[in-house]
């Protein structure tokens, strides 16, 4: 096997993890875990594109740099929103938060 498929097997299976993480958990607080476990595998389809295929010079690294700001500013909002829950609701289980609506 070549490091291009190894690299694109490991990034499945975090890719895997963090969505059975984001589907199946009633917490907030891993939901956001899953979805960041997501984007982790994403940006190591990057580089890994990056570093095996022939591209351009540091187009890989441009994405990534641009996916990880992404990823931090998802991750404030997310987290933001879980306080503001929390504060409103005393927990953060996803199942009830639906009853948040007007």
């Amino acid at each position: 096997m070549s490091p291009l498929h190894l690299c694109l097997l490991l990034s499945s299976g975090l890719f895997c993890i963090g969505l059975a993480a984001a589907l199946t958990r009633g917490n907030a607080i891993l939901v956001l875990l899953g979805i960041e476990l997501m984007l982790n595998a994403a940006n190591l389809n990057f580089i890994a594109f990056w570093r095996f295929g022939g591209g351009p010079a540091a187009t890989g690294v441009v994405f990534v740099l641009f996916s990880i700001a992404v990823a931090a500013a998802e991750a404030a909002v997310g987290l933001a929103l879980v306080i503001a829950v929390y504060r409103h609701r005393k927990n953060i289980r996803l199942q009830e938060v639906n009853s948040l609506r007007g």
